[in-house]
Order: structure tokens, then C-alpha cells, then sequence
């Protein structure tokens, strides 16, 4: 039986541990900026305490946790919350200034798989999405959509078929064009050019049952819709279909159609979870940050219990020290759900505060099966066209070479392409690096010979999935990464020449569209 990518590299496990060990054991001043203190032998002994196994036991702990919570620690569930005080429980042990940081957001799920069936004339039944999205049907349940279980005369409203040779459907748009609509008829829409919750609004104001929205029908627009209605408060079941299940419905006038959908669509409470040195100057903060989240459909030990687990066990280590520059860790919430925690916490910093953040460095899985070493490329040297990010970037990008190029381990860039909580900070002109393994994009033949492992495969097959667990993580990228996330906060922990200007003004243009974009799921809005 072919090995797996992740079981491949038990064969060279003896390799496997003199390189983590090297990693953990790296002196300090090997990928140090100027100006850093090349480590004392307080720092240098805490560095060597800094394993993997420590990182394992907290992820574990995730494992049990979601274990005990349904298999999910996804914001919004009880998962979340063991989450939520297992880590701030560690870190008020260890002696940091711990804030957990509530706000709320909205929460969405769907209970069990959707139907969707033609009743009349020609009786059909169509192909779901289950909830946890492992495959594409005919339809899928619209993020946000109420539940329902509604049979009713389907009523097409301001189509347009066959589709125009360009995208610009206005189909429901404007409340007018349901001034003929039959209230508890089921509105039949088209893709185009509002959102899909402006659509849908304007459907459930005119009376109808239920809403289906299919895809325009141009080329690329013609796939299953899996789109978002932005926010709770639809009461009535909305679908997205393809196109040509949306052209089936449309003809004959008279077709009737049973919906069902079984949601839960409300504004829920999740937190931060935030760790700050009690030592260290108050107006040059280096903060790092990993999403604690995981996605409803499992139990996220690789995204992003990886990087939270590595992070946790570096914060608990460095607890003892004393820096020059205050360290701040964060654990954020509901970042699967478009970087809410992030988002919301850098929204409610003074400009003060956020000046005094000199740089950030974000940790999302860090540990995938068929990993490659990616770090965040901050000036944009990979020339794939992604922005660069603010100034200082880049230095923190190289510091993170520098560390790679001390273990003679190969390593490649990765866009700043708004997936990850590094995007608010990016947003406001804070220069921000990082690491990442990869999630569902596949291994090239290149990165393949870099780094052993499977081309032509996904870094992470389990990515969004319930086989997300403890089996789904390499511990050699773990290790390795792991030496890498404590050497770059040790480093700027002691560093008097940290990167970027000593002031700074928020990013515009193509930087702040980057950062604009949501977590790793978040559907389409039109």
C-alpha cells in the first residue's frame, strides 16, 4: 500500500530529529537583526526548553477538547470556549497580563443536508452539498439562509434567458421587480450584479416562502453557487444552484418545488484571547498571533492547532525572561468566518496603540501533512504580483530566511493574499511576516524535491475537514517551525533596531485590498 504523504517521512525519522533538534538548539544571533542581543545563557536555556513534544501535549489537549464538544472547536460552540480557557488558563499560570477579549458575531450552521426537489411537472430530485462541504452537489445552502421546509409554485422574477453574453443580471435587485410576486410562491433568481442577501431581502419582503439563486450561466458562471447572505436574519430557506438546474426550474410556468433547510443563523459571542509581558518597553510591542478556531466540519489540529499550540508553548517557555520590548501573543476568534477576531481587535485600537505595534507575525498551520516551508514574502521578491507588505516586511521576511539558510533547509515564499489575521495589521501599516505549511493548493514537482512529500497532491487533504485531527499533523514541520516562531520572538523581544519605520501611516491601494480579504471559507456575496 502507497504510503501517505505525512507517513512518508517515518522513514527518516533519525534525519527527522537532528534537524528539529538543531532547530530548537539555533543560537540566537544567527538570524538576529542588527542591534539585537546576541543572547544571554537565560535566553540561549529557555530556547533549548522549547521542544516539540511540548507543542504536541497542547495539541492534545485541542484533540480532547473537540473530542468532548461535538468534534468541532469552531467560535460559536462549546468547543470554542474550552478552547478559549484552556489557553488563557496556561498563560494566567505562566504570569502574563491575560485579556480575553469578547465581541460578538454571526454565527451560522446547517444542521443536516438540504433538499431540494421538483415536485411538477417532471419530477427531479437535485444533488446536495452536504454541510461540511467535501462535495458539490446541484445546490447549496446559502450561509445565512433561514430553515424551512417549504412545497410551493416556483415564480422566476426579472431572468434573463438565454444569459446576455456579459455578467449584469439585476434579477431581484430592486424591490419593483416583485410587484407581480404571488405571495408563498418560491422566488426563482439569477446570479448578477447585487448581493445575494439584497436579493433575497427583497424576495422574503415580497412574501415569498422560500428563494433559490442560480448561477448567471456565462462562461464561469455557470458552476454551483456557494454563497453568503452576509448576516443573520433571513427567515426563509435560500439556495444556490448551477445554472442549468436554475434553467430547469424556470420552464414551464407552474413548476412546483419542494426546499428544506435546517440552519442555525444567529449573532453569537466569541473572544480573543490576548498575552502580554509584564517586562518590556510599553511603546515598542512585537506581537505574534494563530487562529484558535477551527471550522465547524472537525476539529482544526493543523488549522489552525498547529500554529496555536506552537505558539502557546513558546509564550509559557519565554514567560521567565525579561525583554527589552514588551511581547504581546494573541489567540484569535472566529477567524474561519472572514478574520473576525483580528478584525475587530485592531478596529478598536486608539491610533496610539496601533502605533506602538511594531511588527506582527502570524502563525496558521504550521504543521501540514505534505508541507512545504513558506514564508510570508513581504516585499513582494516572489514577483507573482501580490502587493508587498508594509514596510519592514521584507526585513521580516529575511529574518525568517536567515534561520531556514542557518539549517541549510530549503524554503519558498507565500502571498500576503488576505487569507489570514496578518490582514488588518497589513491594513493599517504594520509590518507583518510569517510562516505557513500550505492548506488545500497542491504540492509542485519543485517544492516536491524541496521538501520530500507528494506532487500533484494537497499540502493538507484533510484542510476544512473532520479528519483535521492529531494524525493530520508532520512533526517534523512542527519542530522545525517551532524553532523558527521562538527564535523570531526572542529575537525582536531583544532587538533595539526593530523593522520598519519609526512611524508610520496606514497602507492604501493594492496592499489594502489584499488585506481586505476573509478567512480561509468565506463564500461569495454576489
Amino acid at each position: 500500500m502507497r504510503l501517505h504523504p505525512r507517513n512518508a517521512h517515518l522513514r527518516r525519522a533519525g534525519f527527522r530529529a537532528a534537524t528539529a533538534v538543531a532547530a530548537l538548539a539555533l543560537p540566537l544571533s544567527l538570524a538576529a537583526p542588527a542591534g539585537a542581543d546576541p543572547g544571554t545563557a537565560d535566553q540561549r536555556r529557555v530556547m533549548a526548553s522549547i521542544t516539540a513534544p511540548g507543542a504536541k501535549r497542547h495539541l492534545q489537549t485541542l484533540q480532547s477538547i473537540a473530542n468532548a464538544n461535538g468534534g468541532t472547536r469552531a467560535s460559536g460552540t462549546p468547543g470554542y470556549a474550552a478552547s478559549r480557557d484552556y489557553v488563557a488558563g496556561q498563560l494566567r499560570k505562566a504570569g502574563y497580563n491575560v485579556t480575553v477579549q469578547p465581541f460578538e458575531f454571526p454565527f451560522f450552521q446547517e444542521k443536516s443536508t438540504a433538499l431540494l426537489n421538483q415536485v411538477s411537472p417532471d419530477p427531479a430530485t437535485y444533488r446536495p452539498t452536504p454541510p461540511d462541504g467535501s462535495s458539490l452537489g446541484d445546490f447549496a445552502t446559502m450561509t445565512y439562509s433561514g430553515s424551512g421546509d417549504v412545497t410551493a409554485t416556483v415564480q422566476a422574477v426579472d431572468l434573463t434567458l438565454p444569459p446576455a453574453p456579459q455578467p449584469g443580471s439585476t434579477s431581484g435587485c430592486e424591490a419593483s421587480d416583485f410587484a407581480s410576486f404571488t405571495a408563498g410562491n418560491i422566488a426563482l433568481l439569477q446570479r448578477g450584479t447585487c448581493n445575494f442577501e439584497d436579493k433575497a431581502r427583497n424576495a422574503q419582503a415580497a412574501g415569498a416562502a422560500g428563494v433559490i439563486i442560480f448561477n448567471e450561466g456565462q462562461p464561469g458562471r455557470t458552476e454551483t453557487l456557494q454563497g453568503t447572505l452576509n448576516q443573520p436574519g433571513l427567515t426563509i430557506p435560500v439556495v444556490g444552484t448551477s445554472f442549468a438546474v436554475g434553467e430547469d426550474l424556470a420552464s414551464p410556468a407552474g413548476t412546483v418545488v419542494r426546499v428544506r433547510t435546517d440552519t442555525e443563523s444567529e449573532n453569537r459571542t466569541t473572544w480573543n484571547v490576548l498575552a502580554e509581558s509584564k517586562k518590556g518597553r510599553a511603546d515598542r510591542v512585537v506581537m505574534s498571533g494563530a487562529h484558535l478556531d477551527s471550522v465547524l466540519a472537525g476539529p482544526g489540529i493543523n488549522d489552525n492547532g498547529s500554529g496555536s499550540a506552537a505558539l502557546l508553548e513558546v509564550a509559557l517557555r519565554t514567560a521567565e525572561l525579561k525583554p527589552k520590548n514588551k511581547v504581546r501573543f494573541a489567540w484569535w476568534g472566529a477567524e474561519e468566518l472572514g478574520l473576525l477576531g483580528a478584525e475587530h481587535y485592531v478596529a478598536n485600537l486608539s491610533e496610539a496603540d496601533r502605533a506602538r505595534i511594531r511588527l506582527y507575525l502570524n502563525y496558521d498551520m504550521v504543521a501540514s501533512p505534505n508541507y512545504a516551508f513558506k514564508i510570508y514574502d513581504g516585499d513582494d521578491s516572489d514577483g507573482v504580483g501580490s502587493p508587498a507588505g508594509p514596510p519592514g516586511s521584507d526585513e521580516i521576511e529575511k529574518t525568517f530566511e536567515k534561520y531556514f539558510d542557518a539549517l541549510r533547509l530549503g524554503h519558498v515564499g507565500t502571498d500576503f493574499d488576505g487569507r489570514s489575521d496578518y490582514g488588518p495589521f497589513i491594513a493599517v501599516g504594520i509590518p507583518s511576516g510569517g510562516l505557513f505549511t500550505g492548506a488545500e493548493g497542491v504540492k509542485t514537482a519543485e517544492e516536491a524535491a524541496l521538501f520530500g512529500g507528494t506532487a500533484g497532491e494537497a499540502y493538507d487533504h484533510c484542510y476544512h475537514q473532520a479528519c483535521d485531527d492529531l494524525s493530520n499533523i508532520n512533526d517534523r514541520a512542527l519542530a522545525v517551525n517551532l524553532g523558527a516562531i521562538a527564535h523570531s520572538t526572542l529575537t525582536y523581544a531583544y532587538s533595539s533596531d526593530l523593522p520598519g519605520p519609526e512611524t508610520r501611516t496606514a497602507t492604501t491601494g493594492a496592499a489594502r485590498a489584499a488585506a481586505a480579504g476573509h478567512g480561509h471559507d468565506h463564500g461569495l456575496t454576489k
